[in-house]
């Protein structure tokens, strides 16, 4: 689940609270117009008020799905309205007549626990008018049951509440652990676990970034390390991880942080330089060369070119963003620096540098 599923998931929520709540308020409000408690009026201005707006605003819910109403401020104006409509009809009453409190403050009660039972405030704001309202009229003769009343669904709610919120904090820090998990295997994904340089896959994901922002001349070089499957055979292949290590960090640290250096197969390296022209694009190749050399790493068995490992590089540049002719060409060039000495750089027929 990502952020934006987890945000989609707590606005349907809301909508879903908010029009459960709007379709018992309509309900009961035209149940009171139709089957009025006591022998009063019917129609009070508060009962039409909540008929209407609770029907206004389920259809602007369906209308407009993307923008969300203040769940807890239409719950206070629904309280207001419905303590305001008791008050009428228990003044309008000859006596006192507490089942219609009760019942009254029952009906909201249900009303507010069932839309909303995992959100306390918008419950607190719908609920408490009313029962304000209904401990004023009954002037505190009746205050156990009106009391018992009120507990009940409170209690319930606060804990369903407590509840709610302990499992959405473990859902959210569940998912936020899953998303670093999954960035986290992204990453490991596009690097090479021995040289720690980008890989295949990772080279082509900072490719398709570098050529997306379409700016200036980028040098493909191909690098190869010369005998390195003499230099595994005698000395082993754990010598020859080491050799690949201490290699890779000497490109690594030949060119720039924003060039892109990936392991491109066994002894195998390729740069990209970004944003360069053929002159230091040469240079940086050169660098490369020499800073290889310069770790002397004894290499017995590459003796017609040193006694230390060294690499031979190709080089072409990068045209109209095809990688593919780029590296067609670097590697011509890297097959003939190999036939002609190897520990030397060859550039692309194509490359002119003056």
């Amino acid at each position: 689940m990502t952020a934006t599923n987890w945000r989609a998931l707590l606005k349907g929520k809301h909508q879903l609270s908010l029009r459960l709540f709007l379709l018992l308020n309509s309900f009961s409000a035209g149940f009171s117009m139709l089957s009025p408690a006591t022998n009063t009026q019917h129609l009070t201005v508060p009962i039409i008020l909540v008929l209407v707006l609770s029907l206004s605003c389920l259809v602007w819910q369906f209308v407009n799905k993307t923008k969300l109403i203040n769940i807890n401020l239409i719950s206070l104006i629904f309280g207001l309205l419905w303590a305001w409509h008791i008050y009428i009809k228990a003044t309008a009453m000859p006596n006192e007549d507490l089942s219609f409190l009760i019942i009254a403050l029952l009906a909201i009660l249900f009303i507010g626990s069932i839309s909303f039972i995992n959100n306390i405030q918008a419950f607190i704001a719908s609920c408490l008018p009313v029962t304000l309202i209904v401990f004023w009229l009954d002037h505190g003769a009746n205050w156990p049951r009106l009391l018992y009343s009120i507990i009940l669904p409170g209690v319930g709610i606060t804990i369903q509440h407590i509840i709610h919120q302990r499992h959405e904090n473990f859902t959210r820090r569940l998912m936020d652990k899953l998303l670093e998990e999954k960035e986290t295997l992204n990453d490991l994904s596009m690097l090479d676990p021995l040289t720690g340089l980008y890989n295949r896959r990772g080279f082509r994901n900072r490719l398709d970034t570098i050529l997306s922002l379409g700016s200036g001349q980028h040098y493909v070089l191909l690098l190869d390390i010369d005998h390195f499957k003499a230099y595994n055979d005698n000395y082993g292949h754990s010598m020859g991880d080491q050799a690949l290590t201490h290699v890779s960090a000497a490109i690594r640290d030949a060119v720039r942080s924003r060039d892109v250096v990936t392991r491109y197969g066994g002894e195998e390296f390729m740069v990209l330089l970004t944003d360069i022209d053929a002159e230091r694009a040469l240079l940086t190749a050169e660098r490369i060369r020499q800073r290889v050399y310069d770790l002397e790493i004894p290499h017995l068995f590459n003796e017609d070119v040193a006694t230390n490992v060294t690499v031979s590089i190709g080089m072409a540049a990068l045209e109209q963003h095809d990688i593919d002719e780029a590296l067609r060409q670097a590697d011509a060039a890297l097959y003939r620096a190999k036939r002609q000495g190897r520990n030397s750089i060859l550039t692309s027929d194509s490359l002119l540098i003056t």
